[in-house]
C-alpha cells in the first residue's frame, strides 16, 4: 500500500507540474505585439521594412513562432541580404537586418550586389547614378566583372561607361556616356577594344556628337553609323554609311 501511495503521489506531482508548465507556456505564448528592426539601412528605410515584415508575424505567438521559417520568408524581401531574428521579452521579435548593397542596374527591373547577384528593388525606386548592365540569367558575376575592367580601361582614356550588355548569343556591346554604342561582338574582345581606343583617340573623339554607333566586328576597321544624313569626312579605314565595303561583320 505504501508503494502504491508513493506512485500515486509521484503521478499527481507530475500532473501538477505538467498543468503548471502548460499554464506557464500559455501565459508566455502571447501574440506578438511589437517588431523591432536593427541594422544599418541606407536604401530601404525602417518604416518600409517594418511594413513588409508585419504581415509575416501577424497571427503568430511569441513562443510558438517558427523563427527559421520567418527568417526564410523575410529573406524573400528583395532588399535584404541577411536576416537574424530573436525573441525579446515579453512579446516582441527583433529582426537584425543586413541590407543589400546595390552596385548596378540589371536587366531594367533588378539590381546587382557586389557579388553580381540580382535582387528586386520595387516598389522602392532604384538608386540613381548606377551603371546599366544586362545579360542572360546567371551571367551577373561575369558582366559585372567585365564592367569593372572595362570602366577602368575607358576611364584611363577620359571615357565613361554608361551601359554594358551581354546578348543571349554571347555578343557584347557597350554605351559611352555620350550615348554612343560600341559593338564588340562575341570574339576577340581585347584586340577590338584596343582598335576602338586607338581609333577614338585618333579621330572619333572630335566627331562624338555625330556618331550613333561604332561596330568593331570587322576584321580590319570600324563601321560607323551617324546621326542624321550629314556624315563627316574621315581619314583612315572607317566607313561613313555603316559596314565597310567588301567586308561582313564576324562574331
Amino acid at each position: 500500500m505504501a508503494r502504491r501511495g508513493s506512485l500515486l503521489g509521484v503521478l499527481l506531482l507530475a500532473l501538477m507540474l505538467g498543468a503548471g508548465g502548460r499554464a506557464l507556456w500559455m501565459w508566455l505564448d502571447r501574440p506578438i505585439e511589437r517588431v523591432s528592426i536593427r541594422g544599418e539601412l541606407h536604401h530601404a528605410g525602417a518604416d518600409y521594412l517594418r511594413g513588409q515584415l508585419a504581415p509575416l508575424v501577424r497571427g503568430q505567438a511569441w513562443l510558438s513562432a517558427d523563427l527559421g521559417e520567418l527568417r526564410e520568408r523575410a529573406r524573400a524581401i528583395g532588399w535584404l541580404r541577411e536576416v537574424r531574428i530573436r525573441r525579446e521579452w515579453p512579446n516582441a521579435l527583433v529582426f537584425e537586418l543586413v541590407e543589400q548593397v546595390p552596385v548596378a542596374r540589371w536587366n531594367d527591373d533588378r539590381l546587382l550586389n557586389p557579388e553580381g547577384e540580382p535582387f528586386a528593388f520595387a516598389p522602392l525606386p532604384a538608386p540613381g547614378g548606377l551603371p546599366y548592365l544586362a545579360g542572360p540569367p546567371g551571367s551577373g558575376p561575369e558582366v559585372l566583372a567585365y564592367h569593372d575592367t572595362l570602366a577602368a580601361r575607358l576611364r584611363a582614356r577620359g571615357l565613361s561607361l554608361r551601359q554594358l550588355r551581354l546578348e543571349d548569343r554571347g555578343a557584347w556591346r557597350l554605351q559611352l556616356e555620350q550615348g554612343i554604342w560600341v559593338m564588340l561582338g562575341r570574339n576577340h574582345r581585347e584586340p577590338r577594344l584596343a582598335r576602338f581606343l586607338a581609333a577614338w583617340q585618333r579621330e572619333f573623339a572630335a566627331l562624338a556628337p555625330h556618331i550613333r554607333y561604332l561596330d568593331l566586328r570587322y576584321p580590319n576597321g570600324v563601321a560607323v553609323a551617324w546621326h542624321g544624313n550629314d556624315a563627316p569626312s574621315l581619314a583612315g579605314g572607317a566607313s561613313q554609311g555603316g559596314a565597310r565595303r567588301g567586308a561582313s561583320p564576324s562574331g
